[in-house]
């Protein structure tokens, strides 16, 4: 496990370095100036060109990567020239919402879509199996947008029922928090019920067909401990890998939930800061979400090697 484990650290240092280097070079060629940005539409030329030669901008794209690079280790994010503040605790706070939402929307899918997906494949081409199947796939094609301002029409300005932000007040508790993320975690949820319910599925379905679940069920075990001793700690592993690998997502893919319900997360302040070409603030956001995408694909294997000994063995 140790060996996994360190192989995997070591398998990302060239991959976060790679991506830092494409975010930096992307950031860079986006279209607009930032000095144009920052002083407006009215100030002269040589005004720009005075203030993107105060900030670094006009120099080498590999010296301003190096300066950034080194800087960004060190914990130097350095300051937003279009928002003034320091970049790192505006990332970090941002990502802190973001992670919270994104926490309490995995509470409501994964459960409810690994019961329905082992519920189908032990009933495998039953009626029940095709209505959960075609009713999660379903949900999968609706757009965030569209369902978000469904909902939030029907529970927030019709029924009144939920708030029509997802921030709470300053001052409030744990529940009040909660409270007001339901309703924009219902989109995501109608977005990842799908997927993860097909694996859940899938794994159950390979599982029962494999030769030591029919010995399982011969000598006579119960079927409910065949079912939670042997059947559900195999079919998670494909279950799990999807999970890791939609955590990224989940927490630097939700613009769309994030500026329909006006939250402040990490997703929306990318935006933001693409289009005020706040380069600083971009590019420290997208290689933070990146780093929090392959620390949770390294979660997942994890724990994939966890439940599947042949992985942890070296198998």
């Amino acid at each position: 496990m140790l060996r996994l484990i360190g192989r995997r650290l070591l398998l990302m240092v060239p991959t976060l370095i790679l991506a830092s280097i494409l975010i930096f070079a992307l950031a860079e060629v986006l279209p607009g100036d930032v000095g144009r940005s920052i002083l407006g539409p009215y100030a002269t030329q040589e005004q720009v060109a005075l203030l993107n030669h105060k900030l670094g901008a006009d120099k080498p794209l590999y010296q301003r990567y190096a300066v950034w690079a080194g800087n960004f280790v060190t914990g130097d994010w350095g300051e937003s020239p279009v928002l003034k503040v320091p970049v790192r605790p505006t990332v970090m706070k941002a990502l802190g919402n973001s992670m919270v939402l994104a926490g309490f929307a995995l509470l409501l899918i994964v459960p409810i879509s690994i019961v329905l997906g082992v519920f189908s494949g032990l009933r495998r081409d039953s009626a029940l199996d095709r209505a959960i199947t075609v009713s999660t796939l379903s949900m999968t094609v609706i757009p965030e947008f569209v369902s978000g301002v469904v909902l939030l029409y029907i529970f927030a300005v019709w029924l009144k029922w939920l708030p029509v932000t997802a921030m709470p007040p300053q001052g409030s508790n744990f529940f009040d928090r909660f409270y007001y993320l339901i309703l924009p975690a219902i989109p995501l949820m109608f977005l990842e019920l799908g997927y993860i319910a097909r694996m859940a599925r899938v794994g159950t379905v390979q599982v029962l067909a494999m030769p030591y679940i029919r010995t399982a069920v011969l000598k006579g075990l119960p079927r409910r401990r065949v079912i939670f001793g042997h059947v559900l700690r195999n079919a998670m592993v494909p279950t799990v890998t999807v999970i890791g690998s939609q955590v990224g997502w989940l927490i630097g893919g939700l613009v769309v939930i994030e500026t329909l319900f006006v939250y402040p997360g990490i997703g929306k302040l990318m935006v933001d800061a693409a289009q005020t070409h706040d380069v600083p603030m971009l590019e420290a956001a997208v290689l933070v979400v990146a780093v929090i995408y392959m620390v949770a694909n390294l979660i997942a294997d994890i724990i994939v090697a966890l439940l599947n000994p042949r992985i942890r063995m070296g198998g």
